[in-house]
């Protein structure tokens, strides 16, 4: 029987980069604010491979709570931007996020 084989931490950092600056580039060059949301739902599971990858090396849980806490921050967050982007697109048709501020009153 072998031993399992296991993965450099430096792999799972370099995934988190990869996954983050994707999620950043969503945020930085969409102007849809579903697609926003999707992004920054990336960069926070891009924090959480990494939170998860330093926990397991240095085999402390902290890590891990961290990332239970950032994954519940993550659905607050996913519920209460739907909701608003649902309001904003009940009021007029177009869901720009560069015309919402023109929605102030």
């Amino acid at each position: 029987m072998s031993a399992p084989m296991s993965v450099d931490v430096s792999y799972y950092v370099a995934l988190s980069a990869v996954v983050f600056f994707i999620g950043l580039g969503g945020v930085i060059l969409r102007r849809n604010p579903l697609i926003m949301l999707m992004s920054i739902e990336l960069m926070l599971n891009a924090a959480n491979i990494a939170l998860i990858a330093f926990a397991r090396a240095w085999t402390n849980n902290a890590g891990q709570i961290f990332a239970f806490l950032v994954i519940t921050v993550a659905a607050a967050e996913a519920a209460i931007g739907l909701a608003i982007v649902i309001v904003v697109f009940r009021r007029s048709k177009n869901v720009d996020v560069d015309e919402v501020a023109g929605l102030r009153g």
